[in-house]
């Protein structure tokens, strides 16, 4: 039976688990998984439910890896990984989603109980049946398929279902890089954290980030003798207005990124004095900087700290500024990588379109797998509803997702 026979019937049969795969996503959602610096408990209890599930659906050196963590009542945070054998061990495929969900939110935004899912109009609604759940659940099931077709994959097939995706990865996915050797360089990995609305991203490369807070100090005065103070509000603008030739100093596009530039955008704005005449002596405003990978984060530093020395000397202020995230730019994966080519396949195979690697200016925890030397893909069909009120899963996506992961787990 050729590689079109075989997928027809796996494909039927991830058709048939559809209401399964339901009610599998209701059942997670009901239990919250919320990192313990957002004021949970974290995944514990649903690592020991997932664990149960794969113990029972075939899947066999079912791993906990418990990464210390004493503000949990369980004192660690789970890693779970587990294998389906496949008729040759020389690779395995990879299949990473993360168990923690973020917080609801304000609950009155949402239309039910974001912890107890609903079914509407081929969606499932609540908190994390989108970002992670719906491709957890489509690989899970995408394996019960093979199981129940009696299908043995060409490679094995490895489920890493991890902790801390939503508060940094330090006690999740980076964890176990840092502590188990376990994933090569040969392997396929696949982490469904970025995606698009067709299935159509294959995201390989991520910009730098690089986040700042600017504190600008002069001189509170009233309103009416400006020239008693000096207006830290006044020195900021400028300083945002002068930050703004950071397009001109990064010139330069790759058109593997949309947007194909550096950008460099004043953000968040602290507010200052609470009254309007009065001159303020402090001003407080963010930036948020996305950098394509040819340039150094270090040189962009050293750019912006002239830029603010310049506006000090103009306005007798001080500028201080304070890092708030910084990441390097990993290096990218080969846009001919294995992982690659088997998601264009698969994506082609079932819905019909023509995908292409990309890369973004967001951060995904497959930065991780690649600075360890790791060649990782992102990709899933998604609405990209994460983190919002009445978050959603399309039905449709999570079923079709499960066809695209069958598809590669049967390619030579």
């Amino acid at each position: 039976m050729n590689l079109n026979e075989t997928f027809d019937r796996l494909a039927k049969r991830i058709e048939n688990f559809r209401d399964e795969m339901v009610d599998l996503q209701v059942r997670l959602c009901a239990i919250p998984a919320i990192a313990p610096s957002s004021g949970g408990e974290g995944e514990a209890k649903k690592a020991d439910f997932l664990i149960n599930f794969l113990k029972t659906n075939g899947f066999v050196n079912v791993t906990l890896i418990k990464a210390p963590d004493l503000d949990t009542p369980a004192g660690y945070r789970p890693n779970v990984l587990a294998y389906y054998r496949g008729k040759s061990p020389a690779r395995t495929i990879w299949i990473m989603t993360h168990t923690d969900v973020v917080p609801p939110g304000e609950l009155s935004l949402w239309h039910g109980n974001p912890f107890k899912a609903w079914v509407e109009k081929g969606r499932v609604y609540g908190r994390g049946v989108e970002d992670n759940q719906q491709d957890m659940v489509a690989s899970l099931f995408a394996v019960k398929a093979l199981r129940a077709e009696g299908v043995a994959p060409n490679y094995d097939i490895g489920i890493a279902l991890v902790a801390d995706e939503e508060t940094g990865s330090q006690k999740g996915i980076d964890y176990v890089i840092q502590n188990r050797k376990i994933f090569r360089k040969q392997d396929l990995i696949i982490v469904p954290d970025a995606g698009n609305e067709t299935g159509t991203m294959i995201e390989v490369a991520e910009k730098s980030i690089l986040w700042l807070k600017f504190k600008t100090l002069g001189k509170q005065a009233h309103g009416s003798t400006p020239e008693k103070g000096i207006n830290s509000f006044k020195a900021a603008s400028f300083f945002i207005a002068a930050l703004n030739d950071l397009y001109k100093i990064y010139p330069g596009r790759d058109k593997l990124f949309d947007p194909p530039i550096s950008t460099f955008e004043p953000t968040k704005k602290e507010a200052n004095v609470p009254n309007v005449n009065t001159i303020p002596g402090e001003d407080v405003f963010y930036m948020d900087s996305r950098i394509l990978p040819k340039f150094k984060v270090q040189e962009v530093e050293k750019t912006i700290r002239k830029i603010a020395d310049g506006v000090e000397k103009t306005f007798k202020v001080k500028i201080h500024a304070e890092v708030q995230q910084k990441a390097a730019a990993a290096p990218p994966t080969s846009i001919q990588a294995p992982v690659v080519q088997a998601l264009k396949k698969a994506v082609k195979a079932v819905y019909k379109k023509d995908a292409k690697a990309m890369g973004i200016g967001g951060g995904t925890v497959a930065a991780l797998f690649r600075r360890a030397g790791f060649p990782a893909a992102c990709w899933a069909k998604l609405d990209e509803t994460a983190h919002q009120p009445n978050e959603y899963c399309i039905i449709d996506n999570m079923v079709g997702d499960a066809k695209v992961y069958g598809h590669i787990f049967l390619q030579d």
